[in-house]
């Protein structure tokens, strides 16, 4: 064992996630600072990030008010147990986002990442089924191309197949509805498409299949996000909030993309008109400047589980890190900004604008098609005969080491959701610049 004065820098040990390790290794991406709307590589070099780190820097780089949070509260109490302890921060911030979710999903439950408040949002459905004396209810639903982070949990109700193939049987009693994506009915469609509503009664099909009394919960994403950018079709949400609402099945959004000002409002929900039972959340909270996540439960669910003697745990599960003390005050520190910037109601009136934008690259080489909503577009590329992802590495290497631009890349297709901060230039130049990205790739 080397001494521990010892300071090696290389990039070898550390195993990069979701990355092609020997490829990235010979050519690193780094970034050593960042600030606003920007990234800096570390010979200072400025490169624009046009998807907010990943979906969850809404706000800008090092925002003076939430570094100043946290600073002061590492001072003050660096940490506090969650388990029988609290701190005051966790219970203002609890508070703050029982007002700021719809209808009556009162009750916040801190995790760390959003991969977790997803295994916490299932585990959740089991023990509130349980709770009421329906413990036959184990199987979830989840839906195919959606993504609800890496636990066994996610990966078993998701539907990415590069996420999952590798894993073996995952959670057993677990089913998919279709995806909502149609390209030969959707395509370059701006918003919500007109087309496929009638999806959400797949739902009906798989109640009949397994019966309700066997259904635990279903979990989709309002706009699955990491798959792609897919809206969905107008009045789709709502209907499976009536289907599950009719069946006595909970309804889950996995909104961490979508929370916290991407589509123009605090919740995604809000903008479709149907509120679920839960609400997964992470990313947007803490501007990602410190790690947090969460579930917020209705009423009806936390309920449930107070009965029995009141000595006694009523759910046996948490995190060491839950409502850690300096993610409290990061995510506090941000609701503020995003109240007094009036930052949700700047993205509404800039989705338009970006639309336009995205929607101008039809026509670049190798588009198939463009999706946008909110401030979310994806952009797929014809890929590269018999060599699927190759041009969007290729243009991932180009948009860091030639363009100095950072969007998110998934197999062959741009994601692309800039910070709610952004300007209308912002948002010009990144349209110019992506359109300066395939005709590299082309």
């Amino acid at each position: 064992m080397a001494p521990l004065d010892i300071n090696p820098n290389e990039l070898e040990p550390y195993w990069v996630p979701f990355t092609p390790n020997r490829a990235f290794k010979k050519r690193p991406r780094l970034f050593a600072g960042a600030k606003g709307m920007h990234y800096f590589k570390p010979d200072g070099t400025k490169v624009t990030d046009a998807t907010s780190g990943l979906f969850c820097v809404n706000a800008g780089h090092c925002r003076e008010p939430i570094v100043k949070a946290i600073q002061e509260m590492a001072a003050k109490l660096d940490y506090s147990p969650a388990f029988q302890y609290g701190h005051p921060k966790v219970f203002e911030l609890a508070s703050r986002l029982s007002l700021l979710a719809p209808g009556d999903l009162d009750y916040a439950f801190f995790s760390n990442s959003g991969s977790e408040a997803v295994d916490t949002a299932l585990k959740i459905a089991l023990g509130y089924h349980k709770a009421r004396g329906e413990g036959a209810r184990t199987r979830f639903i989840g839906r195919e191309r959606g993504y609800h982070g890496i636990g066994f949990g996610g990966i078993s109700v998701g539907g990415i197949v590069a996420n999952r193939k590798q894993f073996g049987n995952m959670l057993t009693g677990v089913d998919h509805l279709a995806s909502t994506y149609d390209r030969s009915k959707q395509a370059f469609t701006k918003g919500e498409p007109e087309w496929g509503a009638q999806l959400a009664d797949e739902l009906t099909r798989l109640v009949n299949l397994h019966d309700a009394s066997t259904i635990a919960a279903v979990i989709v994403e309002p706009v699955a996000g990491s798959t792609g950018i897919l809206p969905p079709p107008k009045g789709y949400l709502k209907r499976l909030r009536e289907i599950t609402a009719q069946h006595g099945i909970l309804l889950i959004f996995d909104e961490v993309i979508t929370g916290f000002g991407r589509l123009g409002h605090a919740f995604a929900s809000e903008r479709y008109g149907a509120t679920p039972d839960m609400i997964t959340f992470a990313k947007g909270v803490t501007n990602a400047a410190v790690p947090m996540a969460g579930v917020m439960a209705s009423k009806k669910i936390y309920d449930a589980f107070m009965t029995g003697p009141e000595h006694l745990v009523e759910l046996f599960h948490g995190y060491t890190y839950s409502g850690h003390p300096l993610a409290a005050a990061a995510g506090l520190a941000t609701l503020d900004i995003y109240k007094d910037e009036g930052l949700f109601e700047r993205a509404q009136k800039l989705e338009p604008v970006f639309a336009d934008a995205m929607m101008s690259l039809k026509g670049e080489p190798n588009v198939e098609d463009i999706r946008t909503v909110g401030l979310l577009a994806g952009i797929d590329l014809a890929p590269i005969a018999g060599k699927g992802g190759l041009r969007g590495y290729e243009a991932t290497e180009r948009m860091y080491h030639d363009l100095n631009i950072y969007v998110r890349v998934a197999g062959d297709t741009l994601v692309v959701a800039p910070p709610l901060i952004s300007t209308e230039r912002d948002i010009a130049e990144i349209r110019d610049v992506i359109a300066k990205v395939l005709k590299a790739v082309a």
